[in-house]
């Protein structure tokens, strides 16, 4: 049964008469209603990485796990090195409508700022127990240890999401695995003021200015 009230949280940190981010869809009893499953077979669950110019500039890092996009905010962006590990920060849930939203958020409002969606694509769960059998992705992440394979527009292979605690608040590293699509000393994250969306071309500077 699908849990009700996953985007209570989001929902509750934004005022949608003014803002342009999706509220999310509901079904009469308030919870959200999954994707058709040929869109997002097992193997195939989208994933979606923006740049959020706000108080701070930082990457969303965002993957379908059932009806919400889990998320995280990474500072430097995900990395291409396996040496690198980066700093991701858990946030609340975001409706999968989040995926397609390029824009800017009105000053004042949570998250103030312009976004961009850099990169997006699917992704497939790779978690094994120690017998080597596949452990659904939502476990892993209760468990505080998710391998994933990226097919991205930017970003291609293995990643792992790995809980640790950091000070009073939890936190997470996302870190490249040693396969074929490693690029050990090249980070692969760009100037976030110079990249550019996989959605609309444009550039942070950019869509501030058109918007």
């Amino acid at each position: 049964m699908v849990e009700k009230d996953r985007l209570r949280t989001y929902r509750g940190k934004r005022h949608f008469d003014r803002t342009k981010e999706p509220r999310g869809t509901e079904d009469a009893q308030g919870a959200e209603e999954p994707r058709d499953q040929e869109e997002s077979p097992d193997d195939g669950r989208h994933f979606v990485v923006q740049i959020h110019d706000a108080s701070t500039m930082h990457f969303d890092f965002r993957l379908q796990v059932d009806d919400v996009l889990k998320s995280w905010s990474v500072p430097k962006g995900p990395s291409a090195d396996p040496q690198d590990k980066r700093l991701a920060m858990p946030t609340e849930d975001h409706p999968l409508e989040y995926e397609e939203f390029e824009g800017v958020i009105a000053e004042g409002e949570y998250g103030g700022g312009t976004v961009i969606v850099w990169d997006r694509g699917t992704y497939r769960p790779m978690s094994h127990d120690r017998r080597g059998r596949p452990v659904p992705f939502d476990e892993a992440l209760e468990h505080g240890h998710a391998r994933f394979w990226l097919d991205g527009s930017k970003l291609h292979g293995g990643y792992a999401l790995t809980r640790f605690r950091g000070g009073d608040r939890e936190a997470w590293l996302l870190v490249k695995t040693d396969d074929e699509r490693a690029r050990p000393g090249d980070p692969g994250t760009p100037d976030p003021r110079r990249a550019r969306s996989v959605r609309s071309g444009r550039t942070l500077r950019q869509v501030a200015r058109e918007e």
